[in-house]
């Protein structure tokens, strides 16, 4: 038999009497699906009564969502999902369809209820929002996830929210869009970690910005830029880089889901050129480059060599004669010529020499630090040395 809409009263014998399957079959495929603050069910059309779907989820468990929430009316039977509100007072469900806001009116308006506002101002603690012909409050902190740092971007806009505080005598409505968006986020976080793999590419939504790194959103999961990969620059501080609001390209390093809550990794950098690998090609082993020196450590100074690629010059290159630190030689910003030793590719280290650089190498002493030679020019002058016999 062909489904067709029905309009009395519900009645299990009228399942049984519909399609292929009993009752109970229809109600097997019934599946809870968690959504966050509020839950997602499976249900079967069980009757349309004026502005009214009466769903059931079992012999003794029914709801009712508003007609107006489907694009079209469903057939009895069919099994659909539904966003389970809150109970009314008679114990029967209060549905909405996912995606559905509700036209609100005043006489209608619960706590719970999920409706469509519009934002008409701003003051200092939030949103100033018109709902069902009255005037409704939003605080800051319930207008997003994250923090908005100019509410002025939301007025004019219309959204849906929950109430979340209703007092009538007083003509007060408070509101929240951080709920409902909390809600639509649990559901894309589960479909989107299913199809996450290592290596792909996402618009991230900076979300935090912390000494060791930055959060970003990529739409309902949150995973975490480590400075270490966000540029190839090292040491790098976070703050220089993004900031809270800022929309960045990053790619997917790691997916860990063996805690509560997934982990993921995000990099930067390596949708970007390395420019040590670029300007790798124009350093020959031997030859002699400028460099600014852009930091001291105890075992040598880094040497900044264009691009800002450096080099590192240990502290057994930066004279001919043995020093307790590199300071004693060379100050952070001095402008050095130095002498290329080594170029390693595949650890990205470049290392220098001062004491070459300058002629002072200790396996070629220069003559004229020679003290028998000294001598001999005291005696016979500066002209050319002539020897011989006789």
């Amino acid at each position: 038999m062909a489904k067709k809409p029905f309009t009395g009263d519900i009645d299990k014998e009228v399942f049984d009497a519909i399609g292929e399957g009993s009752f109970e079959d229809m109600l097997d495929a019934a599946s809870p699906v968690s959504t966050g603050d509020r839950s997602t069910r499976s249900g079967v059309i069980a009757a349309i009564h004026g502005p009214n779907v009466l769903v059931e989820f079992g012999p003794r468990e029914q709801g009712c969502c508003p007609k107006a929430h489907f694009d079209e009316l469903p057939l009895l039977g069919d099994v659909l999902e539904f966003v389970i509100e809150r109970t009314d007072r008679d114990g029967m469900l209060v549905l909405s369809r996912k995606g559905a806001v509700q036209k609100a009116t005043w006489d209608a308006l619960e706590i719970g209820q999920v409706v469509e506002a519009r934002c008409s101002g701003t003051n200092k603690g939030g949103l100033e929002l018109e709902v069902a012909g009255h005037k409704a409050f939003m605080p800051a902190g319930h207008v997003a996830i994250h923090h908005v740092p100019d509410l002025d971007v939301m007025i004019g806009e219309k959204f849906a929210c929950e109430v979340i505080e209703l007092d009538r005598r007083a003509n007060r409505v408070v509101l929240s869009r951080k709920s409902v968006l909390r809600a639509e986020r649990e559901v894309a976080k589960t479909e989107m970690l299913g199809t996450l793999e290592v290596g792909t590419t996402h618009d991230a939504t900076i979300t935090s910005v912390q000494p060791y790194g930055a959060f970003a959103d990529i739409g309902g999961l949150e995973g975490l830029i480590h400075c270490s990969e966000m540029t190839w620059e090292r040491n790098t501080d976070p703050a220089k880089f993004v900031k809270v609001g800022d929309v960045v390209r990053v790619q997917l390093l790691e997916i860990n889901t063996d805690g509560d809550q997934p982990k993921l990794a995000f990099g930067m950098k390596q949708l970007i050129e390395d420019p040590f690998v670029s300007s790798m090609a124009d350093v020959v082993v031997g030859e002699m480059i400028e460099g600014t020196v852009t930091r001291l450590a105890e075992f040598g100074a880094f040497v900044d060599i264009g691009s800002g690629t450096e080099g590192l010059i240990h502290i057994s290159e930066l004279a001919d004669h043995r020093i307790k630190s590199p300071k004693d030689v060379v100050k952070e910003t001095q402008v050095v010529s130095v002498k290329v030793l080594s170029v390693d590719a595949a650890t990205r280290r470049i290392s220098l020499s001062l004491k070459q650089g300058q002629g002072n190498d200790e396996s070629q002493p220069a003559r004229e630090d020679d003290s028998a030679m000294r001598k001999l020019r005291e005696k016979f002058g500066d002209g050319p040395l002539k020897g011989g016999i006789g």
